[in-house]
């Protein structure tokens, strides 16, 4: 685990990073398909992420990276069916960060990253559609993009 993490232990640390696969899965599989662009876009934005963001966050997209093609594939196998229920499953799991966000004691690291979660959605809503299929982002992907589900974070 990297040093801007210290407060949480490893298996917390294990959801943060399963939670860039998780909002990718929820993004993407809002309109009831994940397809393969969505899917490239997000691994190619942890990838820019790795070497982007201020130096803990690059360390963690960097890790993130490393098998986020086997996690996401994971999570798109475990949470297959009704886009409703696995909304709402996903949706539970990504809560559970609501208990790991305020153990981090580098609370700079904690709201960065939890900004880079909210950004990550965006990025991932917009990866199909609109023109050339780039930019558009539709109604159930604009409805869940803002991640409620995990509370904000504060310094």
């Amino acid at each position: 685990m990297i040093e801007q993490f210290k407060g949480i232990s490893e298996e917390e640390y294990e959801d943060l990073k399963d939670a860039v696969s998780l909002i990718t899965v929820l993004i993407a599989g809002a309109d009831g398909t994940i397809d393969r662009k969505e899917k490239d876009w997000a691994e190619k934005v942890t990838n820019i992420r790795s070497y982007s963001l201020p130096q803990g966050l690059k360390d963690f997209y960097l890790e993130v990276g490393e098998d986020f093609q086997s996690r996401l594939d994971t999570f798109i196998d475990r949470f297959k069916g009704e886009v409703e229920a696995r909304n709402r499953e996903i949706s539970l799991e990504l809560a559970k960060l609501n208990q790991t966000f305020p153990k981090i004691q580098d609370r700079e690291s904690a709201v960065a990253l939890y900004e880079s979660f909210i950004s990550f959605a965006r990025h991932v809503a917009r990866a199909s559609g609109g023109f050339l299929s780039w930019g558009t982002i539709n109604v159930h992907e604009k409805k869940l993009m803002s991640l409620d589900m995990i509370h904000p974070v504060e310094e």
